[in-house]
C-alpha cells in the first residue's frame, strides 16, 4: 500500500470515485493475484488512507454491478477460506499499535468480499531499495534499520503470533526511513494450503526447513521468523538470498559470511546472520532479543519510536518494479511415474497442502529429503558445507556437469539424482560419470532443453523425461 504516481492498469479494479460511505476511491496503487490496493480519501477525517480489497483473481471476478462472483462453484471453499483468513488478519493487525506494523483503521464486508482500511504509507519496499540503491546499504544503514524492525516483529511474537512471510518485498521503507512490516498474506497462504491446483509458494531462500513439513506447527516458533530475517539480511549484504533450505538438506552450499567477510560489514552482524540461517531450528537464536544481542543491538521500544518520529503513510506495491525483473528460481520434485515435473517450491506450510506431498499419485522427494535430514540432525551429523557458495538455486551443484552440444549455452538448472552403490546414470543415452555426495545425491548442471535421465540399478532401469525451460533445481528419485 504505497504511493505510486502511475495509475496501475489492474483488471477488475473498482473505478475512481466509488464510495464506501466516507471513503472515496481515488486510484489503484497496487494489485496482485489475491487483492487490489487503492488510495482513497476519507471525507470524514479529511485524510488519505489505503484500502485493500480481497479478490483472488484465479477464483473470482467482478460483475458490472461491482459485486464479486465465483468463477465456478468448485471454488467456494477456497474463496471462503481465504476471505475468513483476510478478515482474521485484519482483526489481528488492528490489535497492535506499533509504528513498525501495518496499522488497520477498520475492515468491512461488501460487494461479496471484504475490505481493509489502513494508514497510507509512503516510500518503497526494501526489495526496491536494495535493487535501486545498493550503494547505500552498509553496516551503519542496517543497524539503523533493525531496531524498529526487530521491535515490530518482537511485538508479534510476544503476543503469541508468527509472521511466517518476512522478506524484502514485505518490508516498507518510509520516507522518514522507518520500516513498516506489511500484512501477513494470510488469505494467499490459506488458499495455497487448501488448493490442489493453485501455486502458492513460499519465497525461495527465505523459508526455513520446518515450513516445508506437513506437521510443522509444533516445530515453528520465533526462530522461524528469525531464519527469514537472516535471509533478508543475507540478501542485503550479498545481493542474493541464501540457498533454498530444502536444497541445503541435500547438499549444503551455504558459505558462512564470517568466512567471506564482505567489505563494509561488522563481524558481529555477519555472525548473527550465519546463526539465524542455521538449518536446525534449535541452533538458531530463539528470540528477537537473542538475535539483537548477537549484533549488539537494542530492540527499539514503541515509546522510543513514537518519540522520534510520527506515523506517515502506507505501503504495498508502491514503486514500479524493475522493467525486466528476473524470475525467481523454482524447486521441482519429479518422479518417473509422474506425467511431468510439478513445482513444489515453498508453499506456506503451517500445514502443508497435499500437492506438495503427493503429485499425480506419487510421493515426491521432499519427504525423503526431510526425513533424511532430520535423521542426520538428530545424531549431530550435518550436511557438508563446500567452500564455494551458490548465489541462487540455479547456480548450485558443481560435482558434475552435463552439457549440451553447444557449450556457449548457459547452465539453467541443477538436477539432483538419488544414486545407490553400483548405480549408473545415463543422460540422453550417454553414460555420465557422477559422484554422489554424503546424502546420496549426484548433481547435474543442465542447460535448457529436453533430457532423458536413466538410472540403472541392479537389473532394473528407471527413466524420466525432463524438460528444462526455466531456472531452478530439480530433485529426482527414480526408484520411488
Amino acid at each position: 500500500m504505497s504511493a505510486n504516481d502511475n495509475v496501475k492498469n489492474v483488471p477488475n479494479a473498482l473505478p475512481a470515485g466509488h464510495r464506501f460511505n466516507e471513503f472515496e476511491i481515488k486510484e489503484v496503487i497496487g494489485g496482485g493475484g489475491f487483492g487490489i490496493v487503492y488510495r482513497a480519501w476519507d471525507h470524514l477525517l479529511e485524510r488519505t488512507i489505503a484500502i485493500k480489497e480481497y479478490l483472488p483473481i484465479s477464483l473470482a471476478s467482478r460483475e458490472e454491478d461491482l459485486t464479486i462472483v465465483l468463477r465456478g462453484e468448485r471454488y467456494q471453499k477456497l474463496f471462503s477460506a481465504g476471505l475468513n483468513s483476510f478478515i482474521q488478519e485484519a482483526r489481528l493487525l488492528a490489535r497492535f499499535n506499533h509504528p513498525g506494523l501495518l496499522h488497520v483503521l477498520r475492515f468491512w464486508e461488501e460487494n461479496g468480499t471484504a475490505y481493509m482500511g489502513t494508514l497510507y504509507y509512503s516510500g518503497m519496499t526494501l526489495k526496491e531499495w536494495q535493487q535501486g540503491r545498493p550503494e547505500s546499504i552498509n553496516d551503519a544503514w542496517i543497524r539503523q534499520l533493525l531496531p524498529p524492525l526487530f521491535g515490530a516483529i518482537n511485538t508479534i511474537h510476544l503476543a503469541g503470533y508468527l509472521h511466517r512471510d518476512i522478506s524484502l518485498d514485505n518490508i516498507q521503507i518510509q520516507d522518514n526511513h522507518l520500516p513498516v512490516l506489511l500484512d501477513f498474506g494470510s488469505a494467499r497462504k490459506e488458499i495455497g494450503n487448501l488448493s490442489d491446483e493453485t501455486e502458492i509458494m513460499l519465497k525461495p531462500g527465505y523459508a526455513p526447513i520446518e515450513q516445508y513439513s506437513e506437521e510443522s506447527d509444533t516445530d515453528q516458533g520465533p526462530w522461524t521468523d528469525i531464519y527469514a530475517l537472516g535471509a533478508v539480511l543475507h540478501t542485503l549484504v550479498t545481493g542474493s538470498p541464501p540457498p533454498v533450505s530444502v536444497v541445503r538438506c541435500i547438499e549444503d552450499r551455504y558459505q558462512p559470511l564470517t568466512q567471506l567477510r564482505p567489505e563494509g560489514f561488522s563481524l558481529s552482524l555477519l555472525n548473527a546472520i550465519d546463526q539465524a540461517l542455521t538449518m536446525r531450528p534449535q541452533d538458531r537464536p530463539q528470540t528477537i532479543d537473542e538475535l539483537a544481542a548477537l549484533i549488539d543491538l537494542p530492540v527499539a521500544s514503541v515509546e522510543q519510536l513514537v518519540s522520534s518520529t510520527t506515523h506517515t503513510e502506507i505501503v504495498e506495491d508502491a514503486i514500479e518494479p524493475p522493467a525486466t525483473p528476473e524470475p525467481e528460481p523454482v524447486i521441482m520434485a519429479v518422479n518417473p511415474a509422474a506425467g511431468s515435473a510439478e513445482p513444489v517450491t515453498p508453499r506456506d506450510a503451517r500445514k502443508l497442502s497435499k500437492p506438495l506431498v503427493i503429485m499425480s499419485g506419487v510421493t515426491v522427494l521432499v519427504l525423503v529429503v526431510l526425513i533424511a535430514w532430520l535423521n542426520r540432525s538428530g545424531t549431530g551429523e550435518h550436511p557438508e558445507n563446500p567452500a564455494i557458495a551458490a548465489e541462487s538455486a540455479a547456480d548450485a551443484g558443481t560435482a558434475s556437469e552435463a552439457r549440451t552440444a553447444n557449450d556457449a549455452v548457459p547452465m539453467l538448472a541443477t538436477v539432483y539424482v538419488k544414486l545407490g552403490s553400483g548405480d549408473s546414470l545415463l543422460l540422453n543415452g550417454t553414460p555420465t560419470e557422477v559422484k554422489p555426495n554424503k546424502s546420496g545425491y549426484a548433481s547435474l548442471n543442465l542447460a535448457a532443453g529436453s533430457y532423458k535421465i536413466e538410472l540403472q540399478t541392479g537389473t532394473a532401469v528407471y527413466s524420466h523425461q525432463l524438460e528444462v525451460n526455466r531456472a531452478g533445481t530439480w530433485l529426482i528419485n527414480p526408484g520411488q
